[in-house]
C-alpha cells in the first residue's frame, strides 16, 4: 500500500466525518479508533499478509465445495434457471447453500462488531463466500470453469487500478464520495427489497420477471454494482492509511485486512455474475 501524506492533527475531524459515511461496514468502526500502540504497531505489510490469508480461506471454501459436492447430492431434484443457465440441484445442495448464506451473514456481522473475533469469524466468512463462489464456478458454470479465472484476472486489474488512482490522489475518499456511495447502496437495497416484494404480488410478478430477463438491464445493473464496489476500495485504502499512519495497535491489522478482503470478494462476485450473464445470453 502506498504511503500518502496524512494529517495526524485532524484525527478527531476525520472520525466525525467517517462515523456514518464510511462505505465498508466492516471498516466503519476503524475510522473511529484513536488509540496509540504501546507495543507493535499496524503496518501495511501486516495488513497485506492478513488480507492474503483471508483470500486463501476463500479459495479453501471453493475447494470445500468441490469435496462436498457429492455429499449433498441427496433428496429430490430441483431445476432452476440462473442468468440463462439451467441448473439441476438436489434438495440437499439447496439446503447447504441456504445454510452457507445465512452463516456468511452472521459471520460478517460478528466480524464487524466484535473486533477480537475477526481473525476467526472473518476466516469463516471467507470460507462461506468461497463455498458460494465454488457453486457458481463448478455448478452453474460447469464446462466453463475458466470463467472463474477470467473473473479473477479482471478483479486483480480493478484492485490494482484503484490502488494507483488512490495513491496518485486522482480519486480521494472525500465526504462527498462517501455520501454518494452511501446513497447508491441504500437506493440499491431499497430497489432490491421492492423487487422481491413485487415478485410475490400476482399483478406485479410478470413485470418483475420481465425486468429480470432483460439482458441489457442485467448487464447495466452488474456494471453499476462493480463500479460501486470498486469505489469502496478507495474508502478502504483511506481507512488503512488511518490505521497505519496513526500507529494503531497491531491487532487492528486483522479488521483492516478483513474489510479489504470483504470488498475484493464482493468485486470478484459481481464480475463473475457479469460474465455469467454474458455467457448465459450467448448460450441461449
Amino acid at each position: 500500500m502506498a504511503r500518502l501524506p496524512y494529517n495526524n492533527g485532524g484525527t478527531a475531524e476525520r472520525r466525525k466525518r467517517n462515523t456514518f459515511l464510511s462505505a465498508n461496514p466492516v471498516m466503519r468502526r476503524l475510522d473511529r479508533v484513536d488509540e496509540r500502540a504501546e507495543g507493535d504497531v499496524a503496518t501495511y505489510h501486516g495488513i497485506i499478509l492478513k488480507t492474503g490469508l483471508f483470500l486463501l480461506f476463500t479459495l479453501a471454501g471453493m475447494i470445500l465445495h468441490i469435496v462436498l459436492m457429492d455429499t449433498f447430492s441427496i433428496g429430490n431434484m430441483v431445476t432452476t434457471n440462473y442468468r440463462g443457465f439451467e441448473i439441476q440441484m438436489y434438495s440437499g445442495e439447496v439446503i447447504a447453500m441456504l445454510v452457507t448464506l445465512v452463516l456468511g451473514i452472521a459471520f460478517q456481522l460478528i466480524a464487524a462488531f466484535v473486533r477480537r473475533a475477526t481473525p476467526v469469524v472473518g476466516s469463516l466468512y471467507c470460507v462461506t463466500q468461497g463455498y458460494f463462489l465454488g457453486f457458481l464456478i463448478f455448478k452453474v458454470l460447469k464446462g466453463y470453469e475458466y470463467i472463474g479465472l477470467l473473473a479473477f484476472a479482471i478483479t486483480l486489474v480493478i484492485v490494482l487500478t484503484m490502488l494507483v488512482l488512490y495513491s496518485k490522489g486522482v480519486i480521494k475518499a472525500t465526504k462527498k464520495l462517501r455520501t454518494v456511495l452511501l446513497t447508491l447502496v441504500v437506493t440499491s437495497v431499497v430497489i432490491s427489497l421492492l423487487s422481491v416484494i413485487m415478485y410475490f404480488i400476482p399483478f406485479t410478478n410478470s413485470f418483475i420477471v420481465s425486468l429480470r430477463q432483460n439482458f441489457a438491464l442485467s448487464i447495466g445493473f452488474s456494471v453499476f454494482f462493480i463500479i460501486i464496489a470498486s469505489l469502496f476500495l478507495i474508502c478502504d485504502f483511506d481507512t488503512i492509511d488511518h490505521v497505519v499512519q496513526n500507529q494503531l495497535p497491531k491487532q487492528y491489522e486483522w479488521q483492516a485486512a478483513f474489510g479489504l478482503a470483504f470488498t475484493i470478494i464482493w468485486i470478484y462476485l459481481k464480475v463473475l455474475e457479469l460474465l455469467i450473464t454474458i455467457l448465459g445470453k450467448k448460450k441461449s
